[in-house]
């Protein structure tokens, strides 16, 4: 019976071998456990894409891999005997030869089975969503994107993935990404809380694009305390900068002085930004708090 490997934490450092320490790194290592060689090139893209992928991956396997690097621009000769003609190239050594390969950035999905051939089956019990927001906390917002978007376009898709991926364009202003992913999901995915949540979140963020400085929007508030419109401006781009209860404040002021203005707009905007927020969002459970007080009271 086949043991199933397990992912044992965070993606391990690969060796960065040479023409010199290649028969020791690789095919002496290999003797011992496999030995899987990314052939790579400082140029090359799609070798940036596969990297954090395969580094993951084959942590999963709880060291039944090891993971070796060669730069085919600096070492060239092992690629050439080998057959290399383009990379990203994988290839799997045990007792001393070549046993598997595959060549190019292929989908996370299709390294696991690559992989599973290997060793077994792997049980990825690291959360790669967590992973990502690690990412993404550290500036690494390509490497987060890469990931968020192989867990999305895996099979099946993982739909929090795609939430999550969906904010991360959203956050950075890529809005036409962020559309066309949105409009790519299908009506199951859309339906589901977190994506309509994000989704929510990308509808304020376009609305807020347009706005003026929030400066210039509280001196029309001054110069005007009855222009409720400027409150309602005001609320998206309070919104768009984070400041969620001084948005729902200025929401929650149209609602007090006018609750049925633009059709009942402001409360609608509210319900929105509650969508967009986590529902625990301390500045969510005040406002409700308080829309639900100006509203039965």
């Amino acid at each position: 019976m086949v043991e199933t490997a397990r992912m044992v934490g965070a993606p391990t450092t690969p060796i960065e071998t040479t023409t010199e320490r290649f028969r020791a790194d690789v095919l002496d290592a290999s003797m011992r456990q496999i030995v899987l060689v990314d052939f790579w090139a400082p140029w090359c893209g799609p070798c940036r894409q596969l990297a954090p992928v395969i580094e993951r991956l084959v942590a999963a396997t709880g060291g039944k891999i090891a993971l070796v690097k060669m730069n085919i621009d600096a070492d060239p000769l092992i690629a050439d005997q080998l057959g290399v003609k383009s990379v990203p190239a994988v290839v799997a050594f045990q007792r001393g030869r070549p046993v598997d390969g595959f060549v190019g950035a292929l989908p996370e999905s299709q390294i696991k089975g690559f992989l599973e051939r290997l060793v077994g089956p792997i049980e990825i019990e690291g959360d790669a969503l967590e992973e990502a927001q690690a990412m993404i906390a550290d500036g690494d917002l390509a490497g987060a994107e890469s990931l968020l978007g192989e867990l999305a376009g895996g099979e099946p898709p993982n739909v929090k993935a795609a939430a999550a991926l969906l904010r991360l364009y959203t956050d950075s202003a890529r809005f036409d990404d962020a559309r066309a992913l949105l409009d790519a999901f299908p009506e199951t995915a859309r339906r589901d809380s977190e994506v309509a949540a994000a989704a929510a979140a990308l509808q304020n963020a376009e609305q807020a694009q347009d706005l003026g400085e929030i400066d210039d929007l509280r001196n029309r508030i001054t110069f005007d305390p009855n222009d409720l419109q400027a409150y309602f401006d005001l609320a998206l781009a309070l919104n768009a900068k984070g400041q969620r209860d001084e948005a729902a404040n200025a929401l929650l002021e149209i609602i007090r002085r006018d609750r049925s203005w633009n059709d009942d707009g402001a409360r609608k905007q509210l319900i929105q930004f509650f969508e967009a927020w986590d529902p625990m969002d301390k500045a969510a459970v005040t406002a409700r708090r308080r829309l639900s007080t100006l509203l039965y009271s």
